[in-house]
C-alpha cells in the first residue's frame, strides 16, 4: 500500500517519492550511525582471534537474527515470506556481501597490508554512485559522483595505502565487490519488505549457511565453547554491529537511495581511526585528520545531491 503520491514507477516494483530535507538528515543519521558502529567494531573483532572463524560468523549472525526478530515482534510485526525475486537478492547479499566479504577480507590480509585493503574497499561509495543510477536507467548525478570521489580520496589518505603481493589486489577487489553487492542486491527487497525484515532474513540465512560451512571445513573444533571474553565479543558483534547496524543502514538506503547513501561508507575507516587513537593503538597524524575532513566534505556534498536511483524506495 502506498503512503504518498507516486512520481515515477520503474520495473522491479520500485517507486520514487520526494524526500524532504529533514527526512534526508534523519536517514543519513541512521545510516551514518550504522556505518560508525561497524567501523568501531575492529577492537571487538580482535578479541576473537583464537576462536574458529566460520563458526564465529555463524554465531554472530544467529545472535543478530534473534535480536532482529525480537525487534519485529516488539513492534507487532511478523516476518514476511519473501518472493523468489526478493529471496534471490537476499541470497546474493548473504553470499557476496556477508559471508563472501568476510572470507575475502581474511584472505586479503594474508597478501596485503590492512591500509591497502581499506583503500580498495573505500572505492565502494563511487561504485554505488555509478552502479545504482545505471541499474535504474538514469545517468549518475554529478554532485553525487563528485562527493563520492572526494570520499574515496579521503579514505585513501587516512588509510595510508600500503603494499600488496601475489593475489592481494584481486582479493582486495573481491572485498570491494562484496561491499557494493551488500547494498545493490537487496535494494528492491528492502523497498518491498522493509529494512528490519531484510536484515532478519539475511542474518537467518547467513547463520544457517555459516553453520553448515563451519561444520564441513572446521569440523568438531568449530563448536567449542567460547571464553567469557569471546562470548561478550560475539554478543556485541551480533546485536550492535549486525542487528542495529544493518537495520540502520538499510533504513537509510530505503529512504534516500543507495547511490546517495553510499558516501556514508567512507565513515567506516574514520570510525576505526578514531577508536584506534582513543585506545592508543596509533597516533593521530596529519594524514588522518586530512582524510577525515575530506570524507566529511564528500559526505555532505553527496548527500545534498538528488539520488538518481530514487530518493525514497517503497513497494509499488
Amino acid at each position: 500500500m502506498q503512503t504518498a503520491p507516486v512520481t515515477d514507477v520503474r520495473p522491479g516494483g520500485i517507486a520514487e517519492l520526494g524526500t524532504s530535507p529533514a527526512s534526508v538528515v534523519r536517514a543519513a543519521g541512521f545510516g551514518g550511525f550504522g556505518i560508525l558502529l561497524v567501523g568501531a567494531s575492529f577492537p571487538v573483532t580482535s578479541l576473537l582471534q583464537n576462536y574458529p572463524v566460520l563458526s564465529g560468523q555463524a554465531i554472530r549472525y544467529a545472535v543478530g537474527s534473534i535480536a532482529l526478530l525480537g525487534a519485529l515482534l516488539a513492534r507487532g510485526r511478523r516476518l514476511p515470506r519473501p518472493c523468489l525475486r526478493d529471496l534471490a537478492g537476499i541470497l546474493g547479499m548473504v553470499t557476496a556481501g556477508m559471508l563472501g566479504f568476510n572470507a575475502a577480507i581474511l584472505a586479503a590480509e594474508r597478501y596485503a597490508q590492512p591500509g591497502f585493503v581499506a583503500a580498495v574497499v573505500g572505492v565502494a561509495p563511487l561504485g554505488l554512485a555509478v552502479v545504482m543510477p545505471l541499474l535504474s536507467g538514469r545517468r549518475p548525478a554529478v554532485r553525487g559522483l563528485v562527493g563520492a570521489a572526494i570520499v574515496v580520496i579521503g579514505v585513501a589518505v587516512l588509510s595510508g595505502g600500503g603494499s600488496w603481493h601475489g593475489p592481494g589486489l584481486v582479493l582486495a577487489t573481491l572485498c570491494l565487490i562484496g561491499e557494493v553487492l551488500f547494498t545493490v542486491c537487496v535494494v528492491g527487497a528492502v523497498a518491498r519488505l522493509g529494512a528490519l525484515e531484510v536484515s532478519t532474513w539475511g542474518c537467518l540465512i547467513a547463520a544457517g549457511g555459516g553453520a553448515v560451512v563451519a561444520t564441513v571445513f572446521e569440523g568438531p573444533a568449530a563448536w567449542r565453547m567460547p571464553t567469557p571474553v569471546e562470548a561478550v565479543a560475539l554478543l556485541v558483534l551480533g546485536v550492535v554491529v549486525t542487528a542495529v547496524a544493518f537495520a540502520c543502514w538499510y533504513s537509510c538506503v530505503r529512504t534516500i537511495g543507495a547511490d546517495r547513501a553510499g558516501v556514508l561508507v567512507g565513515l567506516m575507516p574514520v570510525s576505526g581511526l578514531v577508536v584506534s587513537v582513543l585506545l592508543g593503538a596509533e597516533p593521530l597524524t596529519a594524514a588522518g585528520v586530512g582524510g577525515t575532513v575530506a570524507v566529511a566534505v564528500g559526505c555532505v556534498l553527496g548527500l545534498r545531491g538528488r539520488a538518481a536511483s530514487g530518493t525514497r524506495l517503497v513497494p509499488s
